[in-house]
């Protein structure tokens, strides 16, 4: 999971176009849109933590990008742990 690539994401693609990336990786095609990672795996993981990311902004209004990104890692931490 790299942080530069999931912003970049979060900033520059709309939630339904970063969730219609999540289904194509998914399905094995390629996403219209670029997606950085050395593999579908990465992709996929980077892909998914700019929509979990988009979405909580969108629900939690005023919080900034950095307090989205470290509730995500917690999450993340929780459920490996």
């Amino acid at each position: 999971m790299k942080i530069p690539v999931i912003k970049k994401l979060v900033e520059k693609f709309s939630l339904s176009e970063l969730e219609e990336a999540d289904e194509a990786i998914i399905n094995e095609k390629q996403p219209a849109i670029e997606v950085e990672g050395e593999d579908e795996g990465e992709q996929l993981t980077h892909v998914m933590a700019a929509v979990w990311i988009k979405t909580y902004l969108k629900s939690h209004e005023g919080v900034a990008f950095k307090d989205a990104l470290r509730e995500y890692t917690k999450k993340v931490r929780t459920s490996i742990s």
